[in-house]
């Protein structure tokens, strides 16, 4: 952006230490949207002030979450919420410059090696043991244990470099291949867990009995282990929680990444990261159904 005699005013009290000023000068950059980064970014390379290169840090990252916040609510009223481009929007969070590309293209690339080994002559187990197959043994994805320490096992394009993610980002990864291949596997709402669900072919989401009569068998996400009914029946018994049909049904694409979007936020626990945490959840907040 052409930096023009307002905007060098407005830098020049960046470091104006009443913070009923700065205040004001911060809402006045912000509001000249996401063109003034380079010039802020240009500001704190020749800044000499600690202070300052950390309100410069703070101005970009509320640029930066304002653009997410319109790419969210935009998401959010779009006819297809699609599940891969939803998680990529999550990982622009904490990666405002993420380049998505190779994130497509390593998805691109687990997706031919699945579509080959597939045909229609193939029971849904069959499908099931190709996908996980090649997800986790031939492509190597490996699952890690449900935590908050490492912010990065959240992010869908970290989880495909590292080659490494827990339940829900790999679980995430598992959804956006069987929607890509036309399989009827969903994502369902099994409390505490990330399980993909392997429904009849008839199934649309219609059904008026229990859903749990429409499910051929389960997927770990974390791992892409298949089990049964009965595993099912026994996790819940272990819970004390009765398997209501709400459970069975399958997740919509935006509960998944607003699930997401919590679970991420977790991540930002410290005092000093707590507006992280609290923009997350304002995020998640966005896409309430």
């Amino acid at each position: 952006m052409q930096e023009n005699k307002e905007i060098s005013a407005l830098f020049r009290l960046i470091d104006d230490p009443d913070d009923t000023v700065y205040d004001t000068v911060s809402q006045k950059i912000v509001s000249y949207g996401s063109g003034i980064i380079p010039n802020l970014e240009h500001l704190w390379e020749t800044s000499i002030s600690e202070e300052v290169q950390e309100r410069i840090e703070m101005l970009i990252h509320r640029l930066h979450y304002t653009d997410l916040t319109r790419d969210f609510t935009e998401w959010r009223d779009s006819g297809h919420h699609d599940l891969l481009f939803g998680a990529l929007l999550v990982a622009k969070f904490q990666y405002p410059d993420l380049h998505t590309t190779p994130a497509l293209q390593e998805i691109e690339k687990i997706r031919r090696n699945v579509w080959l080994e597939l045909n229609s002559f193939l029971t849904p187990l069959e499908q099931a043991n190709v996908l996980s197959s090649i997800i986790f043994s031939y492509y190597r994805l490996k699952g890690v244990e449900m935590a908050y320490t490492n912010v990065d096992d959240y992010m869908l394009h970290k989880v495909l470099e590292s080659k490494k993610g827990n339940a829900l980002s790999n679980g995430i990864i598992y959804q956006v291949m069987c929607d890509l291949l036309d399989i009827n596997a969903r994502i369902i709402n099994i409390p505490k867990q990330c399980v993909i669900a392997f429904f009849h072919s008839d199934y649309d989401g219609d059904h008026t009995g229990h859903p749990q009569e429409k499910i051929h068998f389960y997927v770990d996400g974390a791992t892409g282990q298949a089990f049964s009914h009965n595993d099912i029946e026994n996790y819940f018994k272990r819970i004390n929680v009765p398997p209501v049909a709400a459970y069975f049904r399958p997740q919509s694409h935006k509960r998944t990444i607003q699930i997401l979007l919590e679970q991420t936020a977790k991540c930002f626990d410290l005092p000093a990261n707590e507006y992280k945490q609290k923009e997350l959840m304002q995020l998640a907040d966005l896409l309430d159904e």
